[in-house]
């Protein structure tokens, strides 16, 4: 396995963690839990793309949610760029959340 692919999937772990940190204000649950996260992309320069979609598309925070993402994840030294990209297709539901928040929510 070469150097690189190794960097990137290390990268990639790096803001995965980095999104955990990131919580829906009227969720107590982080956004990648949730399963808002549909995609993270890092290609060999440094530069992450991450497809991500709202609880609902007038969602409170539609505005200020993929800034926070977008602005944690530049945060980190080695990304060189950080964009969002946000979904509706396919639309969010809580069939997206992992079992973690399920049972953090008291629905398992």
């Amino acid at each position: 396995m070469s150097e690189e692919i190794v960097e990137t999937a290390e990268l990639g772990d790096k803001i995965v963690r980095m999104l955990k940190t990131i919580f829906d204000p009227e969720i107590p649950v982080d956004i990648y839990e949730l399963g808002l996260i549909y995609d993270v992309f890092v290609n060999e320069d440094a530069d992450v793309k991450i497809l991500m979609t709202l609880t609902t598309p007038n969602c409170p925070v539609a505005e200020t949610l993929p800034r926070e993402v977008e602005e944690k994840v530049k945060s980190l030294d080695e990304v060189k760029d950080a964009e969002v990209e946000i979904t509706f297709d396919p639309p969010w539901s809580q069939d997206l959340m992992s079992e973690e928040a399920k049972l953090e929510l008291g629905m398992l």
